[in-house]
């Protein structure tokens, strides 16, 4: 893909986007993962402070995916920052800084509290399944909840906002278009399903210490089209698909439903960070074969 992609004001030298919460931690972890093709990273959701997190085991591997409950464990903002500045100042990806909060109040103090030098765009996090029993219902239940995170991270920041959605409710379309009215450049879809369980033959007892988490990896992936497709029809702004993606055609299909950008997190597990470069290579070749442009991709399914 010789040519730049734009995502509302951003512009991305390559396609493919890290998604939150793998490998996006530290800097240099970021670093890599740029280094080795995506066009964009966005960080482990960051909080104003400290956060644990759930006690191990937080992740198992099941045969269509992932099931995890981290727990929105950070290092808080401030230790965030350093690491911030360590790929602002090694890498040409567009840096996405995840956030998330307790109230809409936190939200908006998280993105003023983050070092503007030092990223190029914020994701709100308002759809993780694994932390009701702390902070109740997540904002991304209602479009009337969600709209209110959304409206004070507007008001906290000037630069590009991407709202991430959840499966786990109904009507994200409906969602999507209300963040948009609130500020939103752009919605990311979507986060884990669930939450789901699985439970040890030998102990009798679940796998991960939080006994539920989220599913992740390629068990969700046509959960994430419709609902990038349901998106794409409700809103004017762009859209980073995720969700199960670990080959160009998976890719090829996001776009296909409506997303500007692809991007990959449980994906590495499969295909090493070589994923990346190996589906921009197979989308370029697709786009030849079909004698495409890249922006003709981007919800053609809608056409028909």
């Amino acid at each position: 893909m010789s040519s730049e992609i734009k995502f509302g004001k951003l512009k991305f030298k390559r396609n493919g986007v890290l998604a939150s919460g793998i490998m996006g931690l530290t800097g240099w972890s970021m670093v890599k993962v740029a280094r080795c093709g995506a066009g964009g990273i966005t960080t482990k959701s960051i909080s104003k402070n400290i956060r644990e997190g759930h006690k191990t085991p937080i992740i198992q591997v099941y045969k269509a995916g992932l099931i995890n409950a981290v727990g929105l464990s950070s290092t808080g903002v401030a230790n965030s920052n350093k690491e911030l500045k360590i790929i602002k100042n090694n890498s040409d990806a567009v840096i996405i800084a995840s956030i998330f909060g307790s109230t809409p109040k936190e939200f908006a103090e998280t993105a003023e509290m983050l070092d503007n030098e030092s990223y190029d765009a914020i994701e709100a996090n308002i759809s993780c399944p694994n932390v009701e029993s702390e902070f109740g219902q997540p904002f991304a239940a209602s479009s009337e909840s969600a709209a209110k995170v959304t409206k004070e991270v507007r008001k906290a920041t000037k630069k590009p906002l991407i709202v991430k959605l959840s499966p786990n409710f109904n009507n994200i379309g409906e969602i999507a278009k209300k963040v948009e009215s609130e500020g939103a450049d752009g919605i990311t879809a979507i986060n884990s399903v669930g939450p789901g369980m699985l439970i040890d033959i030998n102990t009798f007892q679940p796998k991960i210490s939080n006994k539920i988490g989220g599913v992740t990896g390629p068990g969700i992936f046509p959960i994430a089209v419709r609902c990038v497709y349901d998106i794409y029809k409700s809103v004017k702004i762009p859209i980073i698909g995720v969700g199960g993606i670990i080959s160009e055609e998976d890719a090829i299909q996001i776009i296909l439903a409506g997303a500007s950008l692809y991007s990959i997190g449980t994906g590495i597990l499969y295909e090493g960070l070589e994923i990346f470069s190996k589906i921009n290579n197979g989308i370029d070749n697709y786009l030849k074969e079909k004698k495409l442009n890249y922006k003709d991709l981007i919800g053609l399914a809608h056409s028909f």
